[in-house]
């Protein structure tokens, strides 16, 4: 037996998602007509987290990937596997549907045996058939199909196949949700039309946590009726335009009692410094070192910003018989459910959640709100189906955003060059906000419901499982005075929540900008400094792949242009990514070339994989150079693609991608490992092209001119 079967299946434990919900049937099920289906907890997000899935199993089972099905996640009849978030969905899912379907493998195979008296060892399986010696098929998944064979717990011992005996896993087939979207197919939640089914807009308020208080009455387009509760107002139509011409008619109709809530925009990092938080210590260790012969002191700032995903989010509801149905793109169907019971005051049972497809944007965006908003609108309207489609500016003026952020810097060096003392700061908001995980709920619209409720403050997930303002705040390299601490806000007057990487693209710049000078200050090379100080093959084997990569030794240096190399462990526990990049500093700064080099261990598919390394980098290009979310006093004003730019395709760079095959290594998820390292990557090359070090994201000429 491998290391990997060990440590996905020890003695007596189930690996991943399967130790909460053990039944088989509840992962497999085998039909007549020759298909297995496979119902996870995990929804696709564009990320292709079902193929994967679905080529685990298919190897696992000795079945054509053809045959797998993939249902998607719905409340009860999905294994409830929480939220599809942190990368890892391979690790949590993959590996129960792993041993699920290993177990589904033996216990069929056993059943064959017994009944044709040929030994379980003699048999083998040729796409789900199961054949004797002598070339006879003694039985099939399919024929057996209707024995209840999988009604039954997930018994330990099953063990998956060794790595050397994998086909379908760790190869790149093509990704099974794609053809649908290639040609307009009526995939996701916003595609859907249901009979009977209303167009619904919500009217918001001029100002965060504003009060409706006087509406007035007039005409409205079409069949256009209200839906309110308290201060949220929402119109319905049969027609999607009447709804939207409504909706502008009610804006105007409706009276709000507002005042300044938000920080000052201008002093931003000033006011985060000053808030009242809470503090705890995240790492600290006290080795033997040299003296501090030079120190560097350096702050690190990153404004509010916000998943800007291309297309809006939706939802449709529909009330009938006292229950309730959702379809929705949330990444958390049991959940959303949990919040959605909450704030209507229901049972949990009384609520049938449906996964949709929806736009991607790792992270807790807008879809869990829009679920509610559609909700408490088609409560107007009993029986029917209710569309809530949000707009540009609700979407990026309305949903969750991922925390601002100080990182504060304090690194020596002794008589030889070695870090001695490492001390961080890292002030931020919490960064989770998602909902079914408190006693309150957390979903935009009940600020507004009668009686309104405040929105908990988000929190930080503990470093065990990944952390929020902490994540990656702990240095990969060896550093023997250590200590690292956190300031959660105590308030958010913006809502945060999660956001790909969480705090690790603000933590990862700080630490990789600072590697950088400390090199710097030492005399030596970036790459050799690194190296020197960092214990991890893996995180070696990364760094120098990128370096090849990229032709860092003996590079030639050319006029504007600039190379910078960065390196981070996602969670410092995840995948391994190194990225170095190529800017070049025309009137503002370009990321002309990306080249990154990855570790995820055993990659189920290699092409997703590389997908998602150069799709994180790019969006680390977007969030390096251009975004950031605006303010007022009451509102933000960054609600268009004018005010909120993100990278467009004619500015996405050249990406390069090399991965290290590890198949003896457990899975580890490719979301998002390259993101922070390619923001710190960027830093790293202004520096080297024009001999600035940034400060402050994004790294637009004034704050670069600033720094």
């Amino acid at each position: 037996m491998s290391d990997l079967d060990r440590r996905a299946a020890p003695p007596g434990k189930l690996p991943g998602s399967l130790a909460a919900d053990p039944r088989l049937d509840r992962w497999l099920a085998f039909d007549a007509a020759g298909h297995v289906t496979v119902t996870p907890g995990k929804v696709e997000l564009g990320q292709g987290i079902l193929t994967a899935l679905a080529q685990i199993v298919a190897d696992e089972l000795d079945v054509a990937l053809v045959r797998v099905r993939l249902q998607a996640a719905a409340t009860p009849d999905s294994p409830n596997e929480g939220v599809t978030s942190g990368s890892l969905s391979v690790q949590d899912s993959g590996m129960a549907l792993r041993h699920a379907a290993a177990a589904a493998r033996a216990i069929h195979l056993g059943v064959a045996a017994q009944r044709s008296g040929v030994p379980v060892e003699a048999l083998r399986v040729a796409d789900g058939a199961f054949v004797a010696p002598d070339g006879r098929q003694v039985g099939s998944y399919w024929a057996q199909a209707a024995a209840g064979l999988l009604d039954c717990e997930a018994p330990a011992e099953a063990r998956p196949k060794p790595p050397a005996e994998r086909r379908v896993a760790g190869t790149s087939v093509p990704r099974l949700d794609l053809p649908d979207k290639v040609f307009g197919a009526a995939r996701f939640v916003h595609d859907l039309r249901l009979p009977g089914m209303l167009h619904a807009r919500v009217v918001r308020p001029s100002a965060r946590r504003a009060r409706l208080v006087a509406l007035q009455d007039g005409a409205l387009p079409g069949d256009a009726v209200v839906a309110r509760d308290g201060s949220f107002l929402a119109v319905l139509a049969e027609a999607e335009h009447d709804a939207e011409r409504a909706a502008d008619r009610l804006a105007a109709r409706a009276t709000w009692q507002a005042a300044d809530t938000l920080p000052p925009a201008h002093a931003l990092a000033d006011w985060l410094r000053a808030a009242p938080g809470e503090h705890a210590v995240v790492a600290a260790q006290d080795a033997p070192a040299g003296a501090p012969a030079r120190t560097l002191r350096a702050t690190f700032h990153r404004p509010y910003v916000t998943h800007a995903s291309v297309g809006t989010c939706c939802a449709v509801a529909r009330w009938q018989a006292g229950a309730l149905e959702v379809w929705t793109h949330s990444q958390g169907v049991y959940n959303l459910r949990a919040d959605l019971a909450k704030a209507l005051a229901m049972p949990e049972e009384a609520i049938l959640v449906r996964h949709m497809e929806g736009a991607g944007c790792y992270g807790h965006n807008g879809a869990d709100d829009v679920a509610l908003d559609a909700a408490l609108a088609a409560r107007a309207a009993p029986g029917r189906p209710v569309r809530v489609l949000w707009s540009r500016a609700e979407e990026l003026g309305w949903g969750p955003v991922s925390s601002a952020m100080l990182v504060d810097i304090e690194a020596s060096l002794d008589a030889a060059g070695n870090i001695s003392d490492w001390r961080e700061e890292v002030i931020s908001h919490g960064h989770s906000s998602r909902p079914g995980r408190g006693a309150m709920p957390t979903l935009l619209a009940v600020e507004y419901m009668d009686p309104p409720r405040e929105i908990p403050n988000a929190l930080n997930p503990p470093l065990a499982s990944g952390g929020g303002a902490q994540r990656n705040a702990v240095p990969a390299y060896r550093m023997p005075r250590l200590h690292v601490g956190v300031k959660r806000l105590a308030g958010m007057p913006l809502r945060v929540s999660a956001l790909r990487g969480l705090g690790a693209p603000a933590n990862v710049f700080a630490i990789e900008s600072v590697m950088d000078e400390l090199a710097q200050m030492a005399g030596e090379d970036a790459l050799d400094f690194r190296l020197r100080h960092l214990d991890d093959p893996r995180g070696r084997d990364v760094l120098a792949a990128a370096a090849q990569m990229c032709g860092w030794r003996g590079r030639a240096k050319r006029e504007g242009f600039g190379l910078g190399l960065a390196y981070a462990r996602y969670k410092n526990t995840g995948a391994y990514c190194a990225v170095a990049a190529e800017i070049e500093a025309l009137d503002r700064v370009f990321c002309r070339r990306l080249w990154i080099a990855a570790d995820v261990g055993e990659a189920i598919n290699p092409d997703g994989v590389a997908n998602q390394y150069e799709g994180g980098a790019i969006h680390g290009v977007s969030m390096a150079l251009m975004e950031q979310v605006a303010f007022n006093a009451r509102a933000v004003t960054s609600d268009d693609w004018e005010t909120y730019p993100i990278l467009r395709f004619s500015e996405v760079p050249a990406v390069e991608t090399r991965l290290i095959a590890r198949p003896d290594q457990p899975p580890l998820g490719a979301g998002e490992a390259s993101l922070a390292p390619a923001i710190a990557a960027i830093a790293n090359a202004i520096h080297d092209a024009l001999g600035i070090r940034p400060r402050a994201m994004p790294f637009t000429p004034e704050n670069l001119a600033a720094s």
